[in-house]
């Protein structure tokens, strides 16, 4: 195995390029919101940064390395971030800022391979397969890559390089931070076989607790095992996982990939009534936000869907969820339409519970080419216009200004865990 590390020396790579056969990095941004925020601001550097909301009841977005370090990671409750590390620095997520950003590291992504498949705003998997005579040997083009996101965007990205998906995947894992890890086929089964079993895609924690009553902890374990015996213990499933163990991966990577969904959702301080005027400004700040994503990634979405989480307890820290969804007539990418949807999904979904957090998901999306207008009402087409102008002059102060410089008639509502990952 290759490794090159800021701190480490490069050993010898595993592997000429020539046997590669198939070439395959995985890149991924080190605690990407974090990094951003640290890089707007060189106050913050080397301290405990934690993005996402405020309130208890937020949830942790990112991490810096120094707040992991006691304990902080993603997707945790805020209060339980705060009791962990009291030193840490909460900001708020700017997902406008994150977003630019991911399109220049997209930019350097594509400059190195026609072929890259995005994960997510910080990861991607690009195939390198028969780029040598033009990046050099695959290590050589993984580092190369490494300099030219930090270069372009003054952030580090880790990156894992192998014959199949799932080992660049573990492998950039593994680097981080700012590391590099490479490994040629020969060396697979070898890497691979001494890893703990829930490395590999697919095994959540029930699978893993049934894994451990069978006796599988290691991916050896897993590769050693009859596939008739897997799959009487967990189904189709199970003979997929041993191939897998077995560093069997034929995914390619998917040039053609489309984002399927954006979302905004808030865990509110306190629980709100249906009728209650901040749930209404969180929805509105939502379908904003939604609208100006779609814009930026010229983007229309046909369905929206309202999700709420009711304050009703069901023990091991869940609660009811209740998601509604309407098909639009017509696509938008226009925050008041979003919100127009919202405000029928929220009536549909209207109960006597009161509501722990509320979010709004634009999906069905196709590409915002430019529409017709209709002939037979003009007064429908001048609306349509009207409302593209307004929107092209708000997302101009909003780069300019920041996305709370020009609201929609209401009071700011707080965004406590915007998301923007593919679902």
């Amino acid at each position: 195995m290759a490794r090159a590390k800021s701190n480490d020396h490069a050993m010898p790579e595993a592997g000429a390029p020539a046997g590669w056969g198939r070439v395959i990095a995985h890149a991924d941004m080190d605690a990407f919101y974090a990094s951003v925020e640290m890089l707007d601001r060189p106050e913050l550097r080397g301290r405990p940064v934690i993005v996402g909301g405020a309130s208890n009841r937020g949830v942790v977005s990112s991490a810096s390395y120094e707040a992991r370090r006691f304990g902080v990671r993603s997707a945790m409750p805020t209060v339980e971030a705060r009791r962990l590390c009291p030193e840490g620095i909460f900001v708020p997520g700017r997902m406008d800022r994150y977003a630019d950003i991911s399109r220049t590291i997209r930019e350097v992504f594509a400059s190195f391979s026609p072929i890259v498949e995005p994960l997510s705003l910080d990861e991607a998997f690009l195939d390198l397969t028969g780029t040598e005579r033009l990046l050099g040997p695959p290590l050589e083009a993984a580092r190369a890559l490494k300099r030219r996101v930090l270069e372009r965007t003054g952030l580090v990205v880790s990156v894992g390089v192998a014959p199949v998906k799932m080992a660049a995947k573990i492998l950039s894992d593994l680097s981080k931070p700012d590391g590099l890890l490479a490994i040629g086929p020969e060396h697979l089964r070898a890497f691979l076989d001494p890893l703990p079993v829930e490395r590999l895609w697919g095994v959540g924690r029930v699978t893993l607790e049934r894994m451990h009553r069978a006796g599988v902890r290691l991916i050896g374990d897993l590769a050693r095992r009859d596939a008739g015996a897997l799959r009487a213990l967990f189904g189709g499933f199970g003979p997929h996982l041993r191939e897998l163990a077995l560093g069997r991966d034929p995914r390619p990577v998917v040039a053609d990939w489309q984002r399927k969904s954006y979302g905004e959702e808030s865990t509110f301080a306190r629980d709100l009534k249906p009728e209650s005027e901040e749930l209404g400004r969180a929805l509105l700040a939502h379908a904003e936000a939604l609208g100006r994503r779609l814009r930026a990634d010229r983007v229309h979405a046909r369905t929206i869907t309202l999700k709420l989480k009711l304050a009703r307890p069901l023990g091991g820290g869940r609660y009811p969820l209740v998601t509604r969804s309407l098909s639009l007539d017509v696509p938008t990418d226009d925050g008041a339409a979003i919100m127009r949807a919202a405000r029928t999904l929220l009536a549909r979904a209207a109960r006597s519970e009161k509501i722990r957090l509320a979010g709004l998901q634009a999906h069905n999306l196709e590409r915002a080419d430019p529409r017709q207008l209709g002939l037979f009402d003009p007064a429908a087409a001048a609306a349509v216009a009207r409302n593209a102008r307004l929107n092209r002059a708000l997302d101009a102060v909003a780069r300019r200004f920041g996305d709370d410089a020009v609201t929609r008639g209401l009071a700011h509502a707080e965004r406590a865990a915007p998301t923007h990952r593919i679902k």
